[in-house]
């Protein structure tokens, strides 16, 4: 089996390492069917697509929509990276799973407006409706129409991008999860987060303006009440599709 290739733009270790370990987890992959590379620290090396099964960006503090005076010089590095590779991707229809920034990377590279201005979402867990394309989709049939999934994020796409499938919706974001092509996909939500991964997310980003720090411990007891199961077959399907 070819590996996946996995991106990881967090600078924190701890939560990097967490991310690294949960995509591992509810994929179903090993550590040695999975290139890890943080992007933030390294870049994006080059790479053949034809060396991998697909691949998968995960997320992190870095917004899409800041200032490019508020970037340092490694996010606009591994911004650029990522606009070549998306050449490439989109040129071969290759299979992507884009997470939290990867939905903003993804739908800022096809044109579309990713901002604070609306559809920011606290952090906890909120309900994702499937939408009929949804329901009818190989990653997602068969899971409920409606489910639960964590999530916390500054910015969000504002519009739908053109020639875009837009598989499920909620509440707080229209855009949860969406699909160009035939193989590549980007959710808005996290597929890789469960409860102990979303509390030590809050004690680690606490100070980084998701909310007052002051209601970090707040946040990880009420996570403690909530039920988040079905995220993590999306992320597993992903993987199973296309492990060639």
């Amino acid at each position: 089996m070819k590996p996946f290739l996995i991106l990881q733009i967090r600078p924190l270790d701890e939560a990097s390492d967490d991310e690294y370990e949960a995509f591992l987890k509810y994929s179903g992959l090993k550590p040695d069917q999975a290139h890890r590379i943080r992007i933030e620290k390294e870049g994006i090396p080059s790479i053949k697509l034809g060396d991998y099964s697909g691949i998968i960006l995960g997320g992190g503090p870095s917004n899409i929509s800041d200032l490019p005076e508020q970037k340092n010089q490694f996010q606009k590095r591994f911004e650029r990276d990522l606009q070549s590779l998306f050449d490439e991707i989109f040129e071969f229809d290759f299979p992507f799973l884009g997470v939290c920034y990867g939905m903003g990377a993804i739908t800022d590279y096809l044109g579309c407006k990713v901002s604070k201005e609306k559809y920011a979402e606290s952090v906890g867990a909120i309900e994702i409706e499937l939408t009929v394309a949804g329901l009818n989709d190989p990653l997602l049939k068969d899971m409920p129409k409606r489910f639960m999934a964590y999530c916390g994020h500054k910015e969000a796409c504002q519009e739908l991008p053109p020639n875009t499938e837009l598989l499920a919706s909620s509440d707080q974001c229209p855009f949860q999860i969406i699909k160009i092509q035939s193989n590549i996909y980007a959710t808005q939500f996290h597929v890789e987060l469960d409860k102990k991964g979303i509390e030590l997310r809050i004690d680690v980003y606490r100070d980084h303006g998701y909310f007052k720090p002051e209601d970090a411990d707040r946040l990880i007891k009420e996570m403690e009440a909530t039920h988040v199961e079905y995220p993590g077959r999306i992320l597993q399907r992903f993987v199973n599709t296309y492990k060639r």
